[in-house]
């Protein structure tokens, strides 16, 4: 980079502080908005795939992208006046895309389009439109987990998203137990896997798409050992404690290892064929 990007670079870092503390407010509200914290540092770690391709790339900064980036800093006092999240996460997308437009014009950005665009996920979701969404998935699970457990010849039922147990115990389904976490935090996993192990748009497709089916099947496992445990044990060692957080990671890690399973298999019996619209492979960065 030349004196000039560096420059640039740091005057547009110092400008964004306060917009990136905000940023992070809203990450840290919401356990599933945490990943935000990790996705610039992906995507700067997906970018250096590119790094020979961008080597042999000609400097050819867009004399119009001025215009944009200055919007976008229209956009940003505004947004930052509002104290918007959402919007402030999209503005900063934009602002990134903007810039690198001016420093190394449109066939970097072209280069870069996934990185770019996987920066989409550090933009936090607004509560109005995730809090819908937890209450079904509360729903979906409570009456699933009931009907599993009925099945195994548990005396279970259910009030609501409250599941009560034999000798009147009573286990709520929580926002944390409604998959929400799982289902928001897993699909930027499932896109970084896609990317990196796929060469073609459908398989990329199908590994993304099946990130829901996986991450509500571990989450609704999670809660019926929960209450086969409460049976066994009691509810405070199912509920509460090292074994209750070592579950909500183990959901993660299984939910990545089916993912890497189901890219394995389809590489075995739906192998790449001229039929199919293939990409170029895409080689991990080194460390």
């Amino acid at each position: 980079m030349s004196r000039i990007e560096i420059l640039m670079v740091a005057l547009a870092f110092g400008a964004w502080v306060p917009g990136l503390q905000i940023l992070a407010e809203a990450w840290r509200a919401n356990e599933f908005s945490t990943h935000g914290f990790l996705v610039p540092w992906v995507a700067l770690w997906a970018a250096t795939a590119h790094r020979s391709a961008m080597a042999a790339l000609p400097i050819a900064p867009m004399p119009g992208a001025r215009a944009l980036l200055a919007l976008c800093a229209l956009g940003y006092l505004m947004s930052l006046g509002l104290r918007q999240a959402t919007l402030l996460g999209l503005i900063f997308v934009a602002t990134v895309v903007a810039l690198l437009l001016v420093l190394r014009g449109r066939a970097w950005v072209s280069l870069l389009r996934f990185p770019l665009g996987y920066l989409a996920f550090m933009v936090p979701l607004p509560i109005a439109w995730v809090t819908p969404l937890i209450v079904e998935l509360q729903l979906i699970v409570s009456t699933v987990a009931v009907r599993i457990l009925q099945a195994l010849g548990v005396a279970i039922y259910r009030e609501g998203n409250v599941l009560v147990l034999p000798g009147d115990v009573s286990l709520f389904v929580a926002e944390a137990c409604s998959g929400i976490t799982s289902l928001i935090t897993l699909i930027p996993i499932g896109v970084f896997i896609a990317y990196f192990t796929e060469a073609t748009l459908r398989r990329r497709a199908v590994l993304v798409a099946a990130v829901v089916p996986i991450a509500l099947l571990g989450n609704l496992t999670r809660v019926v050992a929960t209450v086969l445990l409460a049976l066994r044990v009691d509810v405070d060692h199912a509920t509460r404690g090292p074994l209750h957080e070592w579950a909500g990671v183990a959901t993660y890690v299984v939910g990545c290892l089916c993912l890497l399973g189901l890219g394995a298999l389809m590489r075995r019996v739906w192998p790449e064929g001229d039929s199919e619209p293939a990409l170029a492979p895409i080689a991990a960065p080194k460390p």
